[in-house]
């Protein structure tokens, strides 16, 4: 019950009322909410069995915004939060992938397959091009944290570890770092691993037009061999690279120093291509995170498979009626479907349709696809909305601890993945420097144990490093990363002494548990202002949830 009331008659009023001020131009209202206490409750304080708090709300918002103890959130005022908390910047981000129009222009000629899986890359290319949620995405950039490589949940901290990369897209993440030296004879490596030589309206700086690539490369010769299909596979695997997983700012140009890791498909393989993922991810999550960005880069699909595996918010439905009410495994997918752009882009899927569970991939021992695959399907919205950045700012605002699916990976899914998604599990909790070239970033498991089972404790302070948050490509296009960043890629080759560990998770965290109690002073719990939209204007359900947990344990 919400009865407005002139300002004497507000605090003439009895202890049975919750009063809410609000400042409306020159207006001041004070609002009156009635609440009933639980039974069993009217034991605890007097009576009557109602009770008064008086809320300040000045003009914006709920006194000061979280969070309390700003010791480990030091961006937060050049934060894309505080941005929309004070209304200054609503935009959804803009889409900067192309592997739409990568697999419009390049079908995979079946030749050069054996050397695309010899490479370990055909499960991204099975993958293929997912319709895109912007305004998800964009809520959970609003929630990411560069200070610790996580997003900040009102259920506690969550990210994108090693393990999700190894399953979602069945990329290796434990070998070798992905990188060294930038310092690159074009011609010369164009000449011996592309078999052409690119003219100066392809490149730009170091990097190659995907276009170029796929008009000089896409289609072999009828009776071309070995050197030349090898030709053709390093050229769209390069493409895939540029369109997919290492996307730049306009998604049209891939670095050649790539190309030099794709000299031997056999060695190429054993690079740590999962961690190098990861390390962009995280480095383009922290640029849309800061300072008004409107877009974001990377491989936005990791990001939403992430979500929709983990998280309710903006999560479709398989099928289109009972027949599928579940995905397919990965493998249960024709190999022949793949190659074919048939444009059902409304449900999902635009090259890949679903058939009997068990048929394998021509020409292949098993199931060789990661589960990221298994949203390859037609999907339906009808039992969650989707689509609007509002919305999804009040769910997560409103999120609870039975909303997460803390462990999405197991049982009869996890049995049927390939090997490459399953090996090397130790290594998922390793906390290392994440390479990639110019790009290095920590992964931080040990703030998210309890999306590996285990107990959470309050961790250890993560400091910021600032100065390698700014080191980019660009000027550098002449450099040897290898040598440049040799003290984070020892790290890397010491990471398995930095496996991390906690006693197993029992039930869900409670709400005054240590962690919980430590992670609401550092976090900021709500995205929306209760208080500052238009009549007009949707109006998010977590209000009431943010007055009353702010006043009772702020």
């Amino acid at each position: 019950m919400l009865i407005p009331l002139p300002f004497g008659a507000a605090l003439a009023c009895p202890s049975s009322m919750l009063i809410r001020l609000r400042r409306t131009q020159h207006l001041v209202f004070f609002f009156i909410l009635l609440i009933p206490l639980p039974f069993g409750a009217q034991k605890l304080i007097p009576p009557p069995c109602w009770y008064i708090q008086v809320i300040y709300m000045s003009f914006r918002g709920l006194r000061d915004a979280d969070p309390l103890d700003t010791s480990v959130l030091v961006l937060q005022d050049r934060h894309r939060s505080h941005l929309v908390y004070t209304e200054q910047f609503q935009e959804v981000l803009h889409p900067r992938q192309k592997m739409r129009a990568f697999l419009g222009m390049w079908r995979m000629d079946p030749r050069i397959r054996p050397y695309v899986i010899r490479a370990g890359f055909y499960g991204i290319y099975r993958l293929g091009h997912i319709i895109i949620d912007w305004p998800l995405i964009t809520s959970l950039v609003e929630r990411w944290r560069p200070e610790t490589h996580t997003f900040h949940l009102p259920v506690g901290e969550m990210t994108i570890t090693l393990q999700d990369v190894a399953i979602l897209l069945g990329l290796r993440i434990d070998g070798p770092a992905v990188t060294g030296t930038c310092v690159l004879d074009v011609a010369g490596l164009c000449d011996e691993l592309l078999g052409v030589i690119p003219p100066d309206e392809a490149l730009r700086g170091s990097a190659i037009s995907i276009r170029w690539l796929c008009q000089q490369l896409s289609t072999p010769a009828p009776d071309a061999n070995d050197v030349a299909l090898q030709r053709s596979a390093r050229g769209f695997i390069l493409a895939l690279m540029g369109s997919f997983l290492f996307a730049d700012k306009k998604g049209v140009h891939v670095h050649l120093c790539f190309l030099s890791l794709l000299r031997d498909f056999t060695h190429t393989t054993s690079y740590s291509w999962g961690g190098a993922v990861l390390a962009h991810t995280y480095r383009e999550l922290c640029r849309a995170s800061l300072d008004r960005r409107r877009g974001i880069s990377g491989c936005i699909t990791l990001i939403q498979l992430w979500s929709w595996e983990r998280l309710h918010v903006g999560r479709p439905d398989f099928g289109r009626s009972a027949a599928y009410p579940t995905p397919p495994f990965p493998h249960a997918l024709r190999d022949d479907d793949a190659d074919i752009v048939a444009g059902d882009v409304a449900e999902g899927v635009d090259d890949v349709l679903p058939v009997q569970q068990g048929v394998q991939p021509k020409g292949e021992p098993g199931p060789t696809l990661p589960l990221g695959c298994r949203w390859r399907v037609p999907l339906t919205r009808v039992h969650n909305p989707s689509g609007v950045l509002l919305l999804y700012r009040d769910q997560l605002d409103a999120q609870t601890l039975d909303q997460v699916r803390w462990q999405p990976y197991i049982g009869e899914l996890v049995d049927q993945l390939p090997d490459i998604c399953l090996g090397s599990q130790d290594m998922w909790r390793m906390m290392s420097p994440l390479v990639c070239f110019e790009v290095v970033e920590w992964h931080r498991p040990e703030r998210v144990l309890r999306q590996f089972g285990m107990h959470q404790e309050i961790p250890s302070a993560c400091s910021y490093e600032q100065q390698l948050h700014r080191v980019d490509a660009r000027g550098r296009h002449q450099r040897d990363w290898s040598l440049y960043h040799a003290l984070y890629i020892a790290l890397w080759e010491t990471r398995a002494g930095r496996i991390i560990t906690s006693p197993p998770m029992v039930g869900l965290m409670d709400f005054h548990d240590p962690y919980m109690q430590w992670y609401r002073r550092i976090t900021r719990r709500f995205m929306t202002p209760p208080l500052h939209r238009d009549d007009m204007r949707f109006h998010t359900t977590p209000g009431t949830t943010l007055v009353l947990v702010s006043l009772r344990h702020g």
